[in-house]
C-alpha cells in the first residue's frame, strides 16, 4: 500500500482549510463559511485508522481555528468526535453506498458545527447566534452531504491508481506438476 492517497488526503484537507477562509465573496453572499472538513472526516474514519483520524482532526482543527475568530483548539474535539464515532462503527456502515455517504455527510455536516457552537458557549464570550443560524447549519449540512460521495469517488480513484491491485489467480497454478511423455 502506497502513501500517496494518504498524502493526497492531508493535502486536500489543507486546501479545504485554506479555501474556507480565502473566498470572502462566497462567504458574504451565503452568510456562512463553507467547510468540507466534516465530509473529509467521514471519509477518513471509514477508510483509515484511528491514528490518521486523530492527526487529521488536530491538523484541520488547528488550521481552522488559527484562521478564524475561534479560540485555538475548539474545532479539534468536534472533528475528532465525529471521526471516532464513525471509526467505532466502521464495520457496520455501508461504506460503498452513495446514499449512506450522503446521509453520513449530512449528519457530520450538522454535528460538527453544532458541537463547536456548544463548545463556544462554554467560553466566557458566547458566539453570536442570530436568525441565520438554521440557514447556516442547513447550508453546511447540504454542502457536506453533496461533497461526501464525491470525495469517496475521488479518493477511491486515487487509491486504485496508486495502490497495488491484487492479482487474480488463473486456472494454472504454479505449484502444479505436469508430467510429460509416455505414461
Amino acid at each position: 500500500m502506497t502513501r500517496v492517497p494518504t498524502i493526497a488526503l492531508f493535502f486536500f484537507t489543507w486546501l479545504a482549510v485554506f479555501g474556507q477562509t480565502q473566498f470572502p465573496v462566497v462567504t458574504d453572499w451565503l452568510a456562512t463559511p463553507l467547510t468540507v472538513l466534516p465530509a473529509l472526516m467521514v471519509y477518513t474514519a471509514l477508510t483509515h485508522g484511528i491514528f490518521t483520524v486523530a492527526i487529521l482532526a488536530v491538523g484541520a482543527g488547528l488550521g481552522v481555528d488559527s484562521l478564524s475568530a475561534n479560540p485555538l483548539g475548539v474545532s479539534i474535539l468536534p472533528l475528532f468526535a465525529v471521526g471516532f464515532a464513525l471509526q467505532l462503527r466502521q464495520h457496520l456502515i455501508l461504506r460503498d453506498q452513495t446514499y449512506a455517504q450522503f446521509w453520513l455527510g449530512l449528519a457530520a455536516g450538522l454535528a460538527v458545527p453544532l458541537f463547536t457552537w456548544v463548545l463556544l458557549h462554554l467560553d466566557s464570550r458566547p458566539p453570536i447566534a442570530g436568525p441565520f443560524l438554521l440557514w447556516q447549519l442547513f447550508l453546511i449540512g447540504i454542502v457536506n452531504a453533496g461533497v461526501c460521495p464525491a470525495l469517496f469517488r475521488l479518493f477511491d480513484t486515487l487509491r486504485q491508481t496508486f495502490d497495488y491491485q491484487p492479482m487474480t489467480e488463473g486456472s494454472f497454478r504454479p505449484d502444479r506438476e505436469i508430467k510429460r511423455g509416455r505414461i
